[in-house]
């Protein structure tokens, strides 16, 4: 909770230093979010690489449960298709004007708000940019206040598929708290699994 407040003032931050008008030509440059692009594959690739216990964590899975993350993607894209359809008809117009392709983009981050925000914002432009990153800073958030609460309600599957990428890192803890230690492996194979396809589900919608 406390990294996704950090996170969002943060993002505050910025959106005032913009409106001011002070900020040098780099910083605004495409260039600049590149290489912050880069510099955080980068992070993630040796966040991956530092875990000795992936190897043998992935192997202990069962080959059914294996496929969860596969569910979460289709499950996360089918809400995001059931909100489309529910806010761009003629009782609610709320998304007129963005495609479905902008919901499944968005929504295509699961919970990774860094990087698919920095993806869809060079891709589809600030605006939808910002969206993405306050909805996947708002997933984990629920992830981080309600995994007890869905787990009771819909099972220890469920606040998994909850955390979309973040199951192997932030809320890995509340995870494991809500499920039990024998869920650990599963979570992280999730996060690890889902987070790898980020980038490239997030341009494949973006470029539709």
């Amino acid at each position: 909770m406390k990294g996704s407040l950090i996170v969002v003032g943060f993002f505050i931050l910025g959106v005032l230093a913009g409106r001011s008008g002070s900020m040098p030509a780099w910083v605004l440059s495409s260039t600049t979010s590149f290489v912050a692009l880069c510099a955080l594959l980068l992070c993630v690739g040796i966040g991956i690489g530092l875990n000795p216990d992936m190897k043998n964590d992935i192997k202990s899975l069962s080959p059914r449960l294996a496929l969860l993350p596969v569910a979460t993607i289709l499950g996360s894209w089918m809400g995001a298709m059931a909100a489309y359809l529910l806010m761009s008809n003629d009782v609610c117009s709320i998304l007129h004007h963005r495609s479905l392709t902008d919901c499944l983009a968005i929504d295509s981050g699961f919970a990774y708000y860094s990087l698919s925000s920095i993806f869809i914002t060079e891709y589809r432009g600030a605006e939808l940019g910002t969206i993405a990153l306050l909805a996947n800073i708002i997933r984990e958030m629920i992830t981080l206040l309600l995994a007890p609460l869905i787990a009771k309600r819909f099972g220890p599957l469920a606040p998994i598929s909850s955390g979309g990428a973040t199951t192997m890192d932030t809320t890995l803890p509340i995870i494991t708290q809500s499920v039990g230690q024998r869920y650990v492996a599963l979570s992280i194979y999730h996060g690890f699994v889902t987070d790898f396809t980020v980038p490239f589900l997030v341009t494949m919608w973006c470029t539709i």
